[in-house]
């Protein structure tokens, strides 16, 4: 009766909306929350299961990977690269140093003949003596007849230079010429294995044309990768083995220009030490008397021949065939003879011709390693 006298007229009394049944349950229910979570963390603390729980496999890893026993044979006992030669029934083969070139390996693609004749870099292969002491000079110089069984026949040897750089004057000099003449190619050309491998399968000797700096440079220009005079040693070389790896396959190099460099033997006296390195032959294309080649060739064991003549210096039909005969009476008066001419299609097809008319009972085209190590100048 107290109570309803107290209470405020037109009013009823509210029961406390965190209460039902007289009970507080917004505060219970906040107190679960926060005993769950204190238990959640507990256990996190106090039990060591970084997965939560989840099913867990024990899987051993080794940071050790199989062992290869092929790779492991080789690595331990490396067999090093032997190619028999092939006996023939034709004339013999030039003698160079102590050993002969296989005529198995003379017209076999450079892709073929085993991987102990050069290494790879960066670059590409860079030629080198085999393991078991075969220079690729040897390897890949064409089996040509001797001096001794030539029976008084004088010796000529000619080169084209410049090939690599047109497909189609490159294929026509591969295909017209006699597989005696050899072919040296600009290492700036794009298809340079496939047409070196295409002129070696022919039959022909080929060789690679290096830049060296002449008089005027730079505005007479042999073009990048030019060996330079005052340079250091190592930026030479390097220049050289990037030179070197633009193909396979070649007995050696012959200078392209160069009448600077190879006049400074300071400058030249590294890369013909290379050269010898490597197993490889050097030819002198005779524009310089100044070119200290010859002496530095001797003191590196490098095979060396020297250029007589340049046979198209006045590109036509009438002045390259007198200066072929030109050629024939210096093999005359010394008993052999080498000539250059450039890659244009006037004087493939002049020196095509010229030597399908050579008197074979006078003369003899052979190539150039036939007479490297001779003594080929005046």
């Amino acid at each position: 009766m107290t109570d309803e006298l107290s209470r405020p007229l037109g009013r009823k009394r509210r029961t406390h909306p965190g209460r039902w049944l007289g009970l507080p349950w917004g505060r219970i229910f906040a107190a679960l929350l926060v005993l769950a979570g204190l238990g959640i963390g507990a256990w996190i603390v106090l039990v060591d299961d970084p997965q939560g729980g989840r099913p867990v496999a024990d899987a051993p890893v080794s940071l050790e990977p199989d062992p290869n026993p092929v790779a492991e044979q080789v690595a331990s006992d490396p067999a090093p690269v032997t190619i028999s030669p092939v006996v023939t029934n034709g004339p013999s083969i030039i003698t160079l140093g102590e050993t002969s070139p296989s005529p198995d390996l003379a017209g076999a693609p450079a892709s073929d003949l085993g991987q102990d004749l050069f290494e790879m870099t960066e670059n590409g292969p860079l030629p080198r003596v085999s393991s078991s002491g075969l220079k690729p000079y040897e390897a890949y110089a064409r089996p040509s007849i001797s001096p001794q069984a030539a029976g008084g026949r004088k010796l000529i040897a000619v080169v084209i230079s410049g090939l690599g750089l047109s497909d189609p004057t490159t294929r026509e000099a591969i295909s017209a010429l006699p597989g005696t003449v050899t072919l040296a190619f600009a290492p700036y050309g794009s298809n340079l294995d496939a047409l070196a491998d295409m002129a070696r399968a022919d039959g022909h000797e080929i060789m690679l044309e290096v830049p060296l700096e002449p008089f005027d440079y730079p505005q007479n220009d042999p073009g990048p990768h030019t060996l330079l005079v005052e340079q250091p040693t190592r930026d030479n070389l390097e220049k050289l083995y990037w030179l070197l790896t633009r193909m396979t396959g070649y007995t050696g190099v012959i200078n392209h220009m160069g009448a600077r460099f190879t006049a400074s033997a300071v400058d030249f006296s590294p890369v013909m030490e290379e050269l010898g390195l490597r197993g490889l032959a050097y030819l002198d294309d005779g524009s310089s008397n100044r070119s200290v080649a010859p002496q530095l060739a001797r003191q590196n064991d490098v095979p060396f021949a020297r250029v007589d003549r340049f046979v198209d210096t006045n590109p036509s039909q009438t002045s390259i065939l007198a200066e072929l005969d030109n050629l024939k009476t210096t093999a005359d008066e010394r008993g052999n003879a080498i000539g250059i001419l450039s890659a244009l299609p006037v004087s493939i097809r002049t020196l095509a011709d010229w030597a399908d008319a050579l008197d074979q009972e006078q003369y003899l085209l052979v190539p150039v390693s036939a007479l490297s190590g001779m003594e080929t100048t005046q």
